[in-house]
């Protein structure tokens, strides 16, 4: 291993480049601006005493009386403390009955601990602060919905959902065109921006195919007699549209309303949030414009920015001392987020007392720039090692940060190698469990024992032959006749079609010929002779994966796979992984755990850590190379276009949702749409504007991570990615002087993907290119990949069909996307 090698600048940084450093403000508390003449000051002399010292925005916001609020609260500037003081400051100085005020939050754990404090403050019983209305939107809405009626059962397990909308894709013969987890969520982005699935298109057979998908799933709900988390929305929006009685009994009980992480709020919430302040206008939010990263959820960081348009007579108030990290790292982040255009201006600081306790600590963020992933994996794990040998810090002490599921694969593997107790979230499933890594997993298996009959499986998809019916054919067969490769039983199996035989033969040499390969070559084989064009061509999984993540998730899969000689070592060591990832499991619920967090940056919104380690701060992880090609993408969640097709991919943002769902506080699946260009100049300006949002999100997340910190941040840019060489994060660069401006045209390499002509030529194309639609011959065989340009002859005839060339099936005259230079 390298020498580890820590600067105070980034890599490439001018020497003489000052350290961002955040500015101090005199500690100025209540103790000093409320005096004892002042009417409320019994109040404030009780909080004291309880340790709560108010700074004197804080001290405005809880003294705010009637009209709307907004409360731009920063990291780490005390805004729970707000709002639950608020609280107090209503019920005993205001005389608020505690049964009037309403406050909303996302999480329960915010929930519980809103109520656990306003329980404790001064003045308060139990019993009092009970009355308070403190939930998550769902459980405040679910509430009104079982008072009036619904009976429904609350479906709140994803996964029994995956499973149900998995069935019916398959009675659909969906299967193997759309991933359950994003019809899911495309079905969830619609009704929380209010859009009927009756109005959705059926243009092309895609958008008829997953609006019948959609249209089962509620069928199903409704025959159960359940409901999930968004129907949850969705009825409380219908019952207060239809029983004005019981909106106006709302709007007059709750005299004021407090939504926390307003930035995390959906259109459908917003709504109901209007809905119930509409008489009295108390509306209270709290939020942070520069930590709005989860629109993939809905939520939107203008909701914040446009609040007084909205609200025209808003007080607007900004919490922007930051009572949690030192000065160097509030600087930092300030010196990142400054680079967003559409953001709230403001510059965090810190107090005088706070900067005192830093002063003499010299220690400034350090940046890391090894070599390659693998290498930083190493690097860190080493100094983590150190760090916990020397009683510095103990394991729980320390966050590592990545900003999507798959770039955590070489940290999780060399936490693993080092023995260090550590918990994973956010990162989804094992990443050799992935949908897309496990059928190239399973022919490596098959090459070992090719008797292995749940790697056959994976195998039967790959033949464009249906998972479950070729698998249960081949056990069958087995069974009466063994086989040392049973797949060969398949020639046999009477659906098979002419072309597929020859198939068969191919991937079974393939399967042979790969025990004897190391493994990065085995899995370059694999993609080069089958599973790129299969994923890509059948339409496998095309709903759920983005051209680019494909690419990213498989390179990561040949990046672990480099250092091992025969394939059997590799299977060996991934089956160890895969057992430590179970036993990580098993160490995650335990709370008081003294174990290292290896989070996504989604995930760690919201939390702090006395030392945080931030992996892959290079140019294609953050920002993300989905950023960079945002001009080719459009974001769903919006009302539907009457024409055209909705191509949908699922754009790498958590990781990742990594994939845990697009409800998770992981978030990472982007859900994303491919965009048909404007005619004229407006395309140009139409993508660059995309491509500047999606960056400010990306900038964003860089911002969340460096203000997890409190006492020491370590920054880590790896110099190679998968290969190609990778520059410093342009965010941190630009922290030190850079010019984003001319950094921001020096885009990572564009993606690889692979398209195919009818009867299998390849040509290559980039997940970057420009796409349009042209009118095609597309097979009606399920089975069959196979489809053709419809020629210039051919448009001017009114023929309705034609024979397939490869399997002898209908085809019919549909649309195609090819690159626009093709």
């Amino acid at each position: 291993m390298k020498e580890l090698i820590m600067k105070d600048r980034p890599f490439g940084a001018r020497a003489e480049a000052p350290i961002p450093r955040a500015p101090w403000t005199k500690g100025i508390t209540s103790v000093e601006t409320v005096g004892s003449e002042a009417t409320d000051a019994i109040y404030f002399r009780s909080l004291e005493r309880q340790g709560i010292r108010l700074n004197e925005s804080q001290i405005e916001a809880v003294r705010h009386g009637d009209g709307p609020l907004l409360t731009i609260a920063g990291a780490g500037s005390g805004k729970t403390s707000v709002l639950v003081s608020r609280t107090g400051y209503l019920i005993t100085v205001r005389k608020v009955a505690p049964r009037n005020i309403l406050l909303v939050t996302f999480t329960s754990k915010a929930a519980a601990e809103m109520k656990s404090r306003i329980a404790r403050l001064p003045g308060l019983t139990p019993r009092t602060a009970g009355e308070v209305q403190a939930r998550t939107f769902h459980a405040f809405f679910l509430m009104i919905l079982k008072h009036h009626g619904y009976t429904q059962r609350l479906l709140s397990e994803s996964r029994i959902q995956q499973i149900m909308m998995k069935r019916i894709l398959r009675e659909l013969g969906l299967q193997a065109s759309f991933e359950p987890e994003t019809v899911l969520a495309l079905l969830s982005s619609y009704k929380m921006k209010c859009v009927s699935l009756d109005e959705l298109p059926e243009d092309t057979f895609e958008e008829r195919d997953v609006k019948a998908a959609m249209l089962r799933y509620e069928a199903w709900k409704k025959e159960t007699h359940q409901m999930d988390f968004d129907d949850v929305l969705v009825f409380a929006h219908e019952l207060l549209q239809s029983n004005k009685s019981l909106l106006l009994s709302l709007q007059r009980r709750f005299h004021y309303v407090m939504a926390d992480e307003f930035q995390d709020t959906n259109h459908l919430q917003y709504v109901l949030l209007r809905m119930i302040v509409a008489g009295n206008r108390n509306l209270m939010v709290v939020g942070d414009d520069d930590q709005t990263i989860y629109t993939f959820n809905g939520a939107q960081h203008t909701f914040i920015l446009n609040f007084h348009l909205e609200y025209p007579e808003t007080k607007t108030i900004t919490l922007d001392i930051n009572y949690r990290s030192n000065a160097n790292i509030v600087g930092l982040g300030n010196a990142v987020i400054v680079h967003n255009v559409e953001r709230k201006a403001k510059t965090l600081k810190v107090s005088g007392e706070q900067h005192q306790a830093w002063d003499g600590d010299e220690f400034t963020p350090q940046y890391i720039r090894p070599g390659g992933t693998d290498e930083e994996a190493e690097q860190i794990a080493g100094h983590i090692q150190q760090q916990v040998t020397s009683e510095h810090w103990n394991y729980r002490d320390i966050a590592i940060l990545h900003r999507t599921a798959s770039s955590s694969r070489a940290m999780f593997e060399q936490l693993v190698l080092s023995e260090m107790p550590f918990v994973q979230y956010g990162a989804g499933s094992f990443f050799y469990d992935q949908w897309l890594v496990k059928p190239v997993m399973d022919h490596l298996r098959l090459a070992l024992n090719p008797r292995d009959m749940q790697a056959i499986e994976s195998a039967v998809a790959g033949l464009y032959i249906p998972r479950e019916n070729g698998a249960a054919y081949i056990l069958r067969e087995d069974k009466k006749k063994p086989k040392k490769y049973p797949l060969i039983h398949l020639q046999d199996w009477p659906d098979l079609k002419s072309y597929q035989k020859d198939s068969i033969k191919e991937r079974i040499r393939l399967i042979k010929s790969l025990k004897a390969m190391k493994p990065i070559y085995a899995i370059q084989e694999i993609r080069r002779q089958f599973y790129e064009k299969y994923v890509e061509v059948h339409d496998v999984h095309k709903w759920t994966q983005h051209k680019e993540t494909l690419t990213e998730t498989l390179d990561e899969l040949e990046a672990a796979a480099k250092r091992f000689d025969t394939v059997e070592e590799f299977i060996t060591f991934v089956d160890t992984m895969a057992a430590k990832h179970a036993e990580m499991t098993e160490l995650m619920h335990d709370k008081n755990a003294d174990a290292i967090t290896l989070m996504t940056i989604h995930r760690s919104k919201g939390l702090e850590f006395p030392c945080v380690y931030v992996i892959g701060a290079s140019e294609g992880i953050l920002p993300h190379s989905s950023a960079l090609q945002a001009d080719q993408m459009e974001e769903i969640g919006q009302e539907p276009k009457k024409s055209g097709s909705l191509r949908m991919r699922k754009r790498s943002s958590e990781g990742e949702r990594g994939a845990a769902g697009v409800k998770s506080t992981s978030g990472s699946s982007r859900v994303a749409v491919e965009a048909k260009p404007a005619a004229g100049a407006g395309r140009e300006d139409a993508g660059a504007a995309k491509v500047n949002a999606a960056l400010e999100e990306e900038r964003r997340l860089a911002y969340v991570a460096v203000t997890r910190a409190q006492e020491e941040l370590y920054i880590s840019s790896p110099a190679h990615y998968r290969g190609k060489k990778a520059d410093v994060s342009r965010f941190f660069a630009a922290a030190f002087g850079a010019d984003d401006a001319q950094r921001q045209r020096r885009t990572a390499p564009p993606a690889r993907a692979i398209a195919v002509r009818a009867g299998g030529a390849r040509i290559a194309a980039t997940s970057g290119a420009a796409m349009r639609r042209v009118h095609a011959w597309l097979c009606m065989d399920a089975g069959c990949p196979a489809w053709m340009r419809i020629s210039p002859s051919e448009a001017a005839d009114s023929a309705a069909s034609k024979a397939c060339p490869l399997c002898g099936k209908p085809m019919e005259r549909g649309e195609r996307s090819v690159p626009a230079r093709d």
